[in-house]
């Protein structure tokens, strides 16, 4: 579903962000970036997202790649970064009628797909609010809802609990196993620990842009000789930074 085929981003002739990198995330799997803040890992997401075009190298969406194929990799996509960007003078249910029509859903559909998700994230009592007299919480919530509004195969999740509180963060994180469970490919970046150790089917640990470590938790765990997912990671870090 997500493919990357020796990954370059060069920002300046002297300086590469996105070294060489290349892996693959398969339907019904989730993958995680994780790294230190400065690794490279929004970058590699907005690339992967279509916002910005590698220096070199390839990335397909399932099965498409390229300028020409542009407007059906969208479709294909949902993206949700963790700067949220919404109008902030809009309600929750313009924005969603807004984006239903970007996405051409019919206003046959477009009732059950609002009263299904605002009913999972709880937006319902706040769908006529002003978007900047919600919390951060239930921003998050909405801008996920609006991510996802065509159910699009492939999901691309930059930091995607990142500053929320934990009964938010819950439902996010089990969103994301729902979604997995319905076949969607999903990758998401982090640098929080137990995120990446309670979703993620295979992690991808990328340190000044390179990736250093691939496999499962316990394989990374074993093949960094350590006693726990965090100790394994600092130990592929120290091995790997170069100061």
């Amino acid at each position: 579903m997500i493919q990357l085929i020796d990954v370059h981003k060069s920002y300046t002739k002297e300086y590469e962000t996105i070294k060489g990198v290349s892996f693959e995330v398969h339907e019904g799997q989730i993958f995680g970036l994780l790294g230190p803040n400065g690794a490279g890992k929004t970058t590699l997401m907005q690339m992967i997202a279509t916002l910005m075009k590698p220096t070199s190298g390839e990335i397909i969406i399932d099965g498409l790649s390229g300028e020409k194929n542009l407007l059906e990799i969208h479709r294909k996509i949902g993206f949700l970064t963790n700067e949220i960007k919404l109008d902030p003078l809009s309600t929750p249910n313009i924005l969603f009628d807004f984006f239903a029509k970007l996405y051409d859903i019919p206003e046959s559909e477009l009732k059950d797909r609002r009263d299904e998700s605002f009913a999972r994230f709880g937006i319902s009592p706040f769908a006529d609010k002003r978007f900047n007299e919600l919390s951060t919480g239930m921003k998050q919530k909405i801008s996920i809802a609006i991510s996802l509004i065509h159910n699009p195969p492939v999901i691309i999740f930059d930091e995607p609990t990142n500053g929320l509180d934990i009964l938010t963060s819950k439902q996010v994180t089990d969103y994301l196993k729902d979604l997995k469970a319905h076949g969607h490919a999903i990758i998401l970046s982090t640098h929080i620990f137990s995120v990446a150790e309670e979703l993620c089917d295979e992690i991808a640990m990328l340190i000044d842009g390179s990736i250093v470590a691939q496999g499962t938790v316990e394989e990374l765990v074993s093949q960094a000789k350590a006693n726990n997912f965090e100790e394994a990671f600092f130990n592929i870090y120290v091995e790997n930074h170069k100061e």
